[in-house]
C-alpha cells in the first residue's frame, strides 16, 4: 500500500503548487494538460467540487490564478498551436482510458469480494 500523505502536509503541498502555478504564467495550461493531464483550470474545478457548493467554478478559478480567469488569459494566455492540441486531445483521452481501466479494476475486485448470489447452503436449507 502506498504512503498516505496526511491532510495538513497535503495543504502544504497544494498551496506551494498553486503560489508555483502562479509564478509560472510562462506556462500555458494547454501544455500543462499535454503534458501532465490537468491545467489550473482542473485544480480549480477540483478545489470547486471539494467545497461542496462553498465556491463555484469562478471563484475557485479565481483562489488558483491568483485573480480572475478571464484577466489572467488576457495578461498571459497565447494561441494553441495545433501541435499543442493534439498533444492536449491524446492526454484527456488517456485520462480517460486510465479512469475506465481503474474503475474496470474496482469493479472486478467488488464482484470478487462481493459474489452474485448466496451460496446454495443459504437460500436451500437443509443442504
Amino acid at each position: 500500500m502506498a504512503a498516505q500523505i496526511d491532510d495538513r502536509l497535503a495543504a502544504q503541498a497544494f498551496h506551494r503548487l498553486v503560489d508555483h502555478l502562479r509564478l509560472r504564467t510562462d506556462v500555458q495550461n494547454i501544455d500543462l494538460m499535454g503534458l501532465a493531464g490537468f491545467c489550473r483550470n482542473c485544480l480549480a474545478d477540483w478545489v470547486s467540487e471539494a467545497s461542496e457548493g462553498a465556491l463555484n467554478r469562478d471563484q475557485a478559478r479565481e483562489a488558483v490564478y491568483g485573480m480572475p480567469q478571464g484577466e489572467w488569459k488576457k495578461r498571459h494566455q497565447a494561441d494553441a498551436t495545433p501541435d499543442q492540441l493534439a498533444r492536449m486531445d491524446a492526454s484527456v483521452a488517456l485520462n480517460a482510458r486510465l479512469r475506465a481501466e481503474r474503475e474496470a479494476a474496482l469493479d472486478e475486485a467488488l464482484v470478487e469480494s462481493f459474489p452474485a448470489s448466496d451460496p446454495p447452503a443459504m437460500t436451500e436449507p437443509g443442504r
